[in-house]
């Protein structure tokens, strides 16, 4: 859980403070620096309002433990988070290049009418949507205890991670390119959203929602279960350590959905999801890449 909110974390306080830091230095290389102190109140305010949604989501999660109906709004949650963390990975590298200028170019408009209100609520909605997205991931990948999530030591360290590289960013001296931070991040996140989508379907199979062609398509508890609970049981069952522990399995059924004894739709939807994944990159970044080509040829037959 904690590297899942580390990753969570970093992505979404990055992609937070490189847009506050995109439109603060703006405003300070256009002489409009009294503008900034109206950005960073806007975000401040946003940091208030996502910590009153994560009491709320808090107390509605324990409404609906009270009617015995929480564990059908958390398999709801880790679908949704499956897809909302797929859908952030590809809007960051569609988007990255273009921020930059469509942040400045909003300010410019603010600026130039002196819209102090609309500074304060685009700086609001901005890192509002960031703290509302991590809220919900937070609730998907603790099963429903957001405040655990908070108070881990993965959600202090990605934000604290994410500060220092927004802070080395502005100051020029990374030399790391933001475009490869967010490729091997957006490779993590892909990773974790294809475990929540398997353990989604696990849980509807445990409530008997859907059921199985093949419960257990291979059985390697012996090499890593996938919870000391199932580590004890092997051990009681057989009289042998497994090679690797249950507390290892754990960790990496919360950051891969690592399964030991995976069911056929389980395994399906795991490779199914890499599939569709690699489709999209195919078809969204080689016709971007076909277009870049053709133009360039274009731009070389104008010249000669």
């Amino acid at each position: 859980m904690e590297v899942q909110a580390l990753l969570i974390t970093f992505r979404e306080a990055l992609e937070a403070l490189l847009i506050v830091g995109i439109i603060t230095s703006y405003l300070k290389r256009i002489d409009q620096s009294r503008y900034v102190k109206y950005v960073w109140l806007g975000a401040g305010l946003a940091v208030f309002a996502s910590a009153i949604v994560a009491l709320l989501f808090q107390v509605v999660l324990t409404g609906f433990s009270t009617m015995a109906s929480e564990i059908y709004l958390k398999v709801s949650i880790i679908f949704i988070s499956s897809i909302l963390l797929t859908q952030m990975v590809f809007w960051m590298a569609e988007n990255s290049k273009d921020i930059k200028s469509s942040m400045e170019g909003k300010m410019s408009k603010y600026v130039s009418k002196g819209d102090v209100f609309g500074m304060v609520m685009h700086s609001f909605l901005v890192v509002l949507r960031e703290g509302v997205e991590t809220v919900f991931f937070f609730a998907a990948i603790t099963g429903g205890n957001i405040g655990a999530a908070v108070q881990g030591w993965g959600a202090i360290t990605g934000l604290t991670i994410a500060a220092i590289v927004s802070y080395m960013f502005f100051k020029g001296t990374m030399r790391v390119p933001l475009k490869t931070f967010f490729k091997v991040t957006g490779a993590f996140i892909i990773l974790i959203a294809a475990g929540l989508l398997v353990q989604g379907i696990s849980m509807l199979q445990d409530l008997k929602i859907i059921g199985s062609v093949m419960p257990h398509v291979y059985d390697i508890t012996w090499f890593m279960p996938e919870h000391p609970i199932d580590h004890e049981h092997f051990v009681r069952d057989t009289g042998q350590e497994p090679i690797l522990s249950g507390d290892v399995g754990i960790f990496f059924k919360a950051l891969f959905g690592y399964s030991s004894m995976p069911s056929l739709e389980e395994v399906l939807a795991y490779i199914g999801y890499f599939v569709v994944i690699y489709l999209l990159v195919k078809t969204r970044y080689g016709a971007k890449e076909e277009k870049n080509e053709k133009n360039e040829k274009v731009l070389e037959q104008q010249v000669m």
